[in-house]
């Protein structure tokens, strides 16, 4: 294997992948996609999310009962279930 061959295969080769992929990711196009500015107004209707929207239901509050006084349950920052 030549001085040539060798730079050619563990140098340019590499820089010239490195630079296909900084002009894709630089390119203008993708710059110009509208975003969202503070103050300008939302056009899209407003989403609930839910990690499980089939747990929802009419009578979910969105806050947990208290905890009975004689209760044995054991919990915290430790993991002392």
């Amino acid at each position: 294997m030549t001085i040539v061959e060798t730079v050619l295969v563990f140098a340019l080769i590499p820089l010239a992948i490195y630079g296909v992929i900084t002009l894709l990711t630089v390119r203008p196009k993708a710059t110009r996609i509208p975003r969202y500015r503070p103050g300008q107004e939302w056009g899209y209707a407003p989403v609930w999310w839910s990690a499980n929207p089939a747990g929802l239901s009419a009578d979910h509050h969105g806050a947990a009962e208290p905890a009975a006084s004689g209760s044995t349950a054991k919990g915290g920052a430790r993991g002392n279930w």
